[in-house]
């Protein structure tokens, strides 16, 4: 468990396995960003899948383990560990398909916003419950997925939504069966993997260079606001009210 990696014929799979809900501690943000840069670092990679195991794709930072932890030690290593990974998936040299199945949430709208292709599964949904934990972050993301005045929404209220509906915006490829979800994604990483890497690789420098957003400076702007909230005390309060539950 953990975060896992493997390659075949060309294809590295960086799977998240953290039991119960891939709510990733700090390090396994660190881990995680480690396990994407190495597989686009082997010459022999054409294509990264970027999946999950378990109930859902990622329900985000581990927020028991900030709360648990005093200070803000915890809180610094997760934002710096969302940035690394985030950044890791954007900067990737070879393109990144996200195989989204059941919840993504928070962190997980980080990664998905950030691959280069995402296919979910009918399952699938998305959305950022940062407001409700007192935390800001991942619009920069959500908005590569949804139209600016439903992101807007969805941050506001905490909503989600469906990937049915990410379909018809068309920032997700295909929306499949849970259970050929993982080969869905291997057909379309193979698909590029067939393809020239050298010209691959160059097609997602040149891709990156052409984005209105500069989505790493972007993101670490909105973690300012997070470190405000904490400053305030409101940030705690709502996470230790999650903690806590009903």
């Amino acid at each position: 468990m953990g975060i896992e990696a493997r390659t075949r014929d060309g294809v590295a799979e960086v799977i998240i396995d953290v039991p119960p809900v891939n709510a990733l501690p700090a390090q396994g943000w660190f881990d995680l960003a480690g396990a994407v840069t190495a597989a686009g670092a082997d010459p022999d990679v054409r294509a990264v899948i970027l999946a999950a195991a378990g109930r859902g794709f990622c329900a985000g930072v581990d927020i028991k383990e900030m709360q648990r932890t005093a200070g803000h030690e915890a809180l610094v290593a997760a934002n710096r560990g969302c940035f690394a990974a985030f950044a890791a998936v954007y900067d990737c040299a070879v393109p990144v398909i996200a195989a989204v199945h059941g919840f993504c949430l928070g962190g997980g709208v980080g990664l998905a916003g950030n691959a280069d292709i995402v296919i979910a599964a009918d399952d699938a949904t998305f959305g950022l419950p940062e407001v409700d934990r007192g935390a800001l972050g991942a619009a920069t993301h959500l908005s590569r997925l949804v139209p600016q005045p439903l992101m807007r929404a969805m941050v506001y209220t905490c909503r989600t939504v469906s990937a049915q509906q990410l379909l018809g915006f068309g920032t997700v490829l295909d929306v499949v069966p849970a259970g050929g979800l993982r080969a869905a994604a291997r057909a379309v990483a193979g698909q590029i993997a067939a393809k020239d890497p050298g010209v691959i690789r160059l097609a997602k420098q040149s891709l990156n260079g052409i984005d209105p957003v500069d989505v790493k400076r972007s993101y670490r702007y909105e973690q300012g606001f997070t470190f405000e909230l904490n400053l305030t005390g409101a940030a705690d309060r709502a996470r230790q009210a999650f903690v806590d539950g009903p």
